[in-house]
């Protein structure tokens, strides 16, 4: 009998290189868009390439890697693609912070991020790789905006915008945070400046319903539903007093909007909006020197500040010495001027009810104004306004009775009182606003406009596209758009007339880019359309799209509005109205509790971690670490202990391990017990996989692999068949995590063959139905171990397996003195 070759070392800075070379030169992930297979479409956001991966990116790659390798096991054509955001502000401001050029310093960045991803075994179509600042991705960005254009929903108008002083640039809504920039944290302004808008208003209503079909987290689309604020009530007029207290005919009404007219009795003041523009007509001559003053103090505060409860309502508030009419009372009432009513919501003035809101009871307490309960509250009511149900009070006029009526009902009345009077109509609200997508930074696509004073604003024409800013720009940014200072940009032709006209000097927001590359990668080589419907209804919407929470209401929801836009204008397929069919949001890595991000310099950098450990430990550990949802804390991480469980996989499944001898008698209930734990084992794991369950699946390959460490150093070792089956299984199931190691290892048991290629394992039903038993052993009466075994285990069998354990050998100085066996329960041992 010839000896065993020694079984080497396993060497992870060897075997993963060499794997990842083997799956990027032989295509194994590459797809043509005629592949024969069901498609599958596993999308992980595409990332700012600001450098090497830390361990946050590759959290998130690691779980979107694993999908792509299992749904490929299981049959699925699987389209998994890359590319980089490479437009915007986290790109522009670390060239700045650089010194770099935005170009050179992401065009270098781009490489880092790409090797270190694939140094953790990611694997993607790598021929589909889209940058966000290619001139062929600029071209189609800038050919999209002009068809929102041509269909209305592209527009240029003057607006109240939030301008970060940090960032010198307008930001949108969806991007102040807390009042502050959400990049610089910065506290954000309010100017006036002409920008450029999509019209998202459009879909509101849609994007809303279309929720509800969507396999996304609950908190994802509760904070889009918020977002989008749809609320039903009343928009109305009251009418403006003249010096008589009765209402001027000439004067046109003040219009308000409430969710809550049935309280309108109860009106005893109505505020305006700082900015509303009618305020210089609805101040008297005697206030217009405060109101002035008011609106300048007030000017620079940020919507957050105006919004907060703490501040003292007499400095927040001033008098316009004019009044309006109550249309359900008919009595005259002050107009007031406060910061926390926001012309970007409803008409930007309120009726004000302090009996029925708080803030307006503070407020009327602070000016010595009237408060009126309409709501009827509870006996052991002991509170200042009642914002609850209950039945209306003081609320008759003689044409109009609500008194007595809950609130849905005196409602619905109150509105159909108001369109019979012709005073206003019911009125669906949303406080989701258009998107301003004007940048005043060089960093970003053009946005493809000129300026001609004959002609006005006019579209490049589409054989100029791309228009790309040149390189040789001042780019640090100063307040307006850097492009304005490059006479070259700046300067051109008017496409009409041929005189001399102006470039847009704006850039796109970065968002734009992200809201349609995933419809790119489906056709990424397409030079006459950005993507082609045939290709674009092959792979969408999205099968599985991953990424953090934090983009829940900036990205997520424009990619939607883009997508029905899309739809709509005839760019994409017409039945296409969702781009991503689930979606799921990893939790983020902590460090000393707080999140881990480069611009807060606490990250780790993965490459020490995979030189040390290699990639498969750390993906390993990942896995493990908690359910992928949960946030974790680096300090969890077990990756020492991930990287010895490796090891004993290598020593167990190598075919020269020197752990156990094999042998071919006939099958024992020790043999039967091991492939029942196999098909347990693939049946439980593929479930675990479907359910994102993954620390679960890590722990139960370990309880396998401790199960096959006691079967083959049992006294009856281990017959070849069984284990050959179950190491084949192990490996096939790890496969998706720990690529490299289940590669090589498969290669070497089966002459070259490559285990990514193999299909998913199958249990078998017959062999999970097998009744099984938890044996306890004990040592002198104390447990020491327990195993999993079939209720039919024989009293040899039981006790065999019950010797072979190591916390049992432990306890045995030599042979044991008695050995009690009944069968599947229990194995007591007499040392």
């Amino acid at each position: 009998m010839s000896e065993r070759p020694e079984m080497p070392r396993y060497e992870p800075n060897k075997v993963e290189p060499r794997w990842q070379d083997l799956w990027a030169n032989e295509g194994t992930y590459e797809i043509d868009n005629d592949d024969p297979r069901d498609p599958r479409y596993v999308l992980s956001m595409y990332p700012y390439p600001s450098g090497p991966a830390h361990i946050g990116h590759v959290r998130n790659y690691t779980f979107g890697d694993l999908l792509v390798r299992y749904h490929t096991m299981n049959g699925y054509g699987v389209l998994s693609p890359i590319g980089f955001d490479s437009f915007g502000l986290p790109a522009e401001n670390a060239a700045i912070k650089s010194g770099e050029h935005p170009r050179e310093f992401t065009d270098a960045r781009i490489p880092e991020l790409a090797a270190s991803l694939r140094r953790i075994g990611a694997v993607y179509d790598t021929r589909r790789t889209i940058k966000s600042h290619d001139p062929e991705y600029i071209k189609w960005t800038q050919w999209i905006f002009l068809r929102f254009w041509e269909a209305g929903l592209a527009y240029r108008a003057e607006a109240p915008v939030n301008w970060c002083p940090g960032c010198k640039t307008v930001l949108a809504n969806e991007q102040v945070v807390n009042g502050l920039c959400e990049r610089s944290d910065d506290p954000v302004e309010k100017r006036n400046m002409e920008q450029w808008f999509y019209k998202i208003t459009d879909y509101a209503q849609e994007l809303l319903d279309d929720l509800d079909a969507l396999e996304w987290p609950d908190r994802v689309k509760i904070m889009q539903r918020n977002w989008i604020g749809r609320s039903e009530g009343a928009e109305f007029g009251l009418p403006i007093a003249g010096p008589d207290g009765k209402a001027d005919p000439e004067a046109e009404p003040l219009m308000v909007y409430t969710t809550r007219p049935d309280t309108g009795f109860g009106m005893t003041f109505a505020v305006v909006s700082p900015e509303h523009p009618r305020v210089e007509e609805l101040t008297s001559d005697d206030n217009k020197k405060i109101v002035r003053a008011f609106q300048a103090e007030v000017k620079d505060k940020s919507d957050i500040d105006r919004m907060s409860t703490s501040a003292a309502l007499d400095k927040r508030g001033v008098a316009t010495g004019r009044n309006v009419i109550n249309p359900f009372t008919g009595q005259a009432i002050p107009i007031f001027l406060a910061d926390y009513v926001l012309i970007t919501y409803g008409t930007g003035a309120i009726m004000a009810v302090p009996g029925q809101d708080q803030r307006d009871w503070d407020f009327a307490k602070t000016h010595g104004l009237d408060i009126i309960r309409t709501v009827q509250p509870p006996d052991d009511f002991g509170g200042e306004a009642f914002t609850g149900a209950g039945p209306a009070i003081n609320s008759s006029n003689g044409e109009l009775n609500l008194d007595g009526m809950e609130v849905a009902e005196a409602k619905a009345t109150a509105i159909d009182w108001l369109t019979q009077q012709n005073l206003g109509n019911r009125k669906i609200n949303f406080r989701l606003r258009d998107w301003l997508l004007s940048r005043q930074r060089f960093w970003g696509c053009p946005i493809p406009v000129v300026y001609c004073d004959a002609c006005g604003l006019r579209p490049v024409p589409e054989s100029e596209l791309p228009i790309v800013a040149p390189d040789d720009v001042e780019f640090l940014p100063g307040g307006d758009s850097p492009l304005t200072r490059h006479a070259g940009f700046l300067n051109t032709t008017c496409p009409d007339c041929g005189e001399p006209a102006r470039r847009e000097t704006d850039t796109m927001d970065t968002f734009v880019d992200s809201s349609w590359y995933f419809l790119r990668f489906t056709d990424p080589w397409n030079t006459d359309a950005p993507f082609s419907h045939e290709d674009a209804s092959h792979f969408l919407p999205v099968d599985q799209y991953i990424g953090g929470i934090e983009h829940a209401i900036l990205h997520l929801l424009y990619a939607r509005f883009f997508t029905k836009a899309l739809a709509d204008t005839g760019v994409a397929p017409k039945e296409l109205r969702e781009p991503m069919k689930r979606l799921f949001t990893q939790g983020m890595v902590r460090m000393g509790g707080v999140k881990m991000s480069k611009s807060k310099g606490n990250t780790v950098a993965p490459e020490a971690i995979v030189e040390a450990n290699g990639a498969d430990a750390l993906r390993l550990a990942i896995l493990q670490v908690k359910p992928p949802a949960e946030d974790v804390d680096w300090e969890d991480f077990q990756l020492d202990g991930c990287e010895r469980f490796l090891h004993r996989v290598w020593r167990l499944a190598h075919p020269n391990t020197d752990l156990f001898q094999t042998h071919k008698a006939d099958p024992t209930d020790a043999d039967r017990a091991i492939e029942v734990a196999t098909h347990v084992l693939i049946d439980r794991v593929t479930n675990e996989y479907e359910r994102w369950a993954y620390n679960t699946a890590v722990a139960g390959f370990m309880e396998f692999t401790n199960v096959l460490y006691r079967y083959v150093q049992s006294d009856a070792g281990a017959n070849k068949k069984t284990i050959d089956e179950a190491v084949d299984a192990l490996l096939l199931l790890l496969a998706p995590a720990v690529p490299h190691l289940a590669a090589e290892l498969w290669s070497l048991r089966h002459d070259g063959d490559h285990i990514h290629l193999r299909p998913w394992p199958t249990a078998d039903p017959a062999k999970l139905v097998v009744d099984t038993a938890t044996m306890i052993v004990q040592v002198n009466g104390k447990l020491r171990d327990r195993f999993e075994v079939p209720t039919e285990i024989s009293a040899q069998d039981a006790k065999a397996l019950a010797l072979s354990s190591a916390k049992v050998q432990a306890q045995l100085d030599g042979e044991p003195r008695k050995i009690i066996v009944r069968q599947p329960n229990i194995v007591n041992i007499v040392a």
